[in-house]
C-alpha cells in the first residue's frame, strides 16, 4: 500500500479532532486508509468545518441585533483623536476586545461613532466573538423587565457570554435609581471580562447627572479608565453632510 506523508496524517488528525472524532477512530482509519482516501476525506472535513464556521459567523452576526450593517470602507478618520501611542490599527485588530478593554467613542451626535461602534461589532463576529449590540436606553428598559418578571439572571447571562458589548447612545437618556444600578451591574461585571464600547457625547464629569448618583457614576468611570481608551470624534456632522433636506453640502 502507497505510504501517507505524515504531513497528510497530521493535517487530517488535525481536521477530524476540531469535528470531535475520537483519536481511535482516526488511527482505525489513518492504518486502513490509501493516499486517495485519505484526500477524498480530509476534503470533505475540511468543507465541514469551512460549512460550520460560516454558520457560526451568521450566528453570531444574526444574534448581535445591530440595527443597520456597516463598514469602515471609506470612513472618513480626518476628525478621529486616539490616545498617544494607540491609534486607528490597534482598534481595527480587536486587540482590545480580546484583552477585555473598554472604548469611549466620544463627540457629539452625527459624527460617526455609532457607524463605527458597530462595524467594530460586525468584525468581531466575523472573527468569531459573541457580540451584543445595545441602545442603552434600551438596555435598561430591557433590565427593568426583566428584574420585575424574574429572569434578569437569564439576561445577564446572555450578556456573560458575550466577548463585546456595545452601548450606544449612552448618557443620551437620564436613568431612574434602580436603572442606573441595574446598567452598573452589567458594566461591574463585565469588568476583565469582557469589552464595553460606549458610544456617548457626554464627558466623564458629567455622568453622575446620567446616573442621578454621583457615587455610583465614580466607580463607574473608574472601571472604565481603567483598562479603557477615549476616543474623540469631532468635525461637522456626518448626518448633516449629507442631508437630504438641507441639499447637498448641508446647505438649504
Amino acid at each position: 500500500m502507497p505510504r501517507i506523508a505524515e504531513a497528510d496524517r497530521l493535517e487530517f488528525a488535525a481536521r477530524a479532532r476540531s469535528l470531535f472524532i475520537s483519536g481511535a477512530t482516526v488511527e482505525w482509519f489513518l492504518e486502513s486508509a490509501t493516499p486517495g482516501q485519505l484526500e477524498a476525506c480530509s476534503s470533505m472535513l475540511a468543507r465541514e468545518l469551512e460549512s460550520r464556521e460560516r454558520s457560526k459567523r451568521a450566528r453570531l452576526l444574526r444574534q448581535a441585533r445591530f440595527p443597520v450593517h456597516k463598514t469602515l470602507e471609506g470612513f472618513d478618520w480626518s476628525n478621529v483623536g486616539f490616545p498617544d501611542g494607540w491609534g486607528r490599527d490597534e482598534m481595527l485588530s480587536l486587540g482590545f476586545a480580546a484583552a477585555a478593554e473598554d472604548l469611549v467613542l466620544h463627540g457629539p451626535t452625527g459624527r460617526g461613532k455609532t457607524h463605527v461602534a458597530t462595524a467594530l461589532g460586525i468584525e468581531a463576529t466575523a472573527r468569531g466573538i459573541p457580540v451584543r449590540f445595545y441602545q442603552t436606553a434600551s438596555l435598561v428598559l430591557q433590565l427593568g423587565k426583566a428584574k420585575r418578571e424574574g429572569t434578569l439572571d437569564r439576561l445577564m447571562a446572555e450578556i456573560g457570554r458575550c466577548g463585546l458589548v456595545v452601548l450606544d447612545e449612552f448618557g443620551y437618556v437620564p436613568f431612574d435609581v434602580d436603572g442606573a444600578r441595574l446598567l452598573y451591574q452589567v458594566i461591574a461585571d463585565s469588568y476583565e471580562r469582557r469589552s464595553i464600547v460606549f458610544t456617548t457625547n457626554i464627558e466623564f464629569s458629567r455622568w453622575g447627572t446620567v446616573f442621578a448618583d454621583d457615587k455610583l457614576a465614580a466607580a463607574i468611570v473608574d472601571r472604565v479608565v481603567h483598562h479603557g481608551r477615549l476616543v474623540e470624534f469631532g468635525g461637522p456632522s456626518h448626518r448633516l453632510e449629507h442631508a437630504l433636506m438641507l441639499g447637498k453640502g448641508g446647505r438649504a
